[in-house]
């Protein structure tokens, strides 16, 4: 009898690939919120670059020798993917909920295209601009109903949204680094970058926190996940899939982030916005398909 072998192994890594980060970033907006409860928000992002730092410094290979003709574009990721975009996020949610916050992540995708399409001269693949549209229609689902909540001001908003591009700019700089030198030098090195870039308005704040328990638990998840853990593994996606297709994860971001707004700090979610979750899946499952 003929046994079916099961699907390849590189199937279910590549999922992960997508996958993991989205969850892990959509948990970050939680841990920002409870680690405002301690930290004013230059402070927070200060330490949750050292925290990054310091977890990814413990790995041997990221160590690793990289040119020093790499050292200026690492020096721009540092800045468009972790010192401008962690910074706008916790002054963001001063201002909007970590549910909202997480939704307005869905158009990292879009702004990642559009970019990647700038640089290449072209538009992307017709599968892939239909995942785009799924997952951006996801997205402004999740967010309408929030809009007119007080809390949600234009000033947040807008915070979120420049993080958002600068997002879109990072993934395209991230592939090329990474094809190259292999993602944990590069973010590492983008990390130290960042930290000093953080350090001027950063420290103060982190020395005059007042610490409980929870808060300094959500940093250093927030830290060691958020900016250690998850960064890796969207580098390695962004160069196995391209930016484009590894900006997906940001369509997971929303589901996660409303079900522990939801659940952990009780912010209300219109039905509008759990339909707005769905679409934003399917929106990276198409690209996915589109990619593969």
């Amino acid at each position: 009898m003929r046994v079916t072998s099961p699907a390849p192994r590189h199937e279910t890594a590549d999922w992960l690939l997508l996958v993991v980060p989205g969850v892990i970033w959509g948990a970050s907006f939680l841990f920002i919120a409870e680690g405002l409860e301690a930290i004013r928000p230059n402070g927070l992002t200060f330490v949750r670059i050292l925290v990054g730092f310091l977890t990814l410094g413990a790995v041997p290979s990221a160590r690793a020798a990289i040119p020093r003709s790499a050292l200026p574009q690492i020096a721009l990721l540092a800045v468009v993917w972790m010192a401008f975009p962690l910074s706008m996020f916790p002054f963001a949610e001063q201002r909007v909920s970590s549910a909202m916050a997480g939704m307005l992540n869905g158009a990292v995708p879009l702004s990642t295209a559009i970019v990647a399409s700038v640089l290449a001269r072209r538009w992307p693949t017709r599968g892939v601009a239909l995942g785009l549209a799924v997952g951006l229609t996801g997205t402004v689902l999740v967010a309408w109903p929030t809009m007119g909540e007080g809390q949600n001001s234009a000033t947040g908003v807008i915070l979120v949204l420049l993080a958002v591009a600068s997002y879109g700019f990072a993934l395209n700089v991230a592939r090329p680094l990474q094809l190259k030198y292999g993602a944990l030098p590069v973010i590492w090195r983008a990390q130290a970058v960042a930290l000093l870039l953080t350090a001027p308005l950063g420290v103060g704040d982190a020395i005059g926190a007042h610490w409980s328990l929870v808060p300094a638990l959500s940093l250093l998840a927030l830290g060691a996940l958020g900016t250690g853990a998850a960064f890796v593994i969207a580098a390695v996606a962004a160069g196995r899939f391209g930016a484009t297709a590894a900006s997906a994860t940001a369509f997971l971001m929303p589901t996660v982030a409303v079900a522990l707004g939801v659940v952990v700090r009780d912010e209300s979610v219109a039905w509008l916005s759990m339909v707005g979750c769905g679409v934003c899946i399917l929106g990276a499952w198409i690209i996915r398909r589109a990619s593969a």
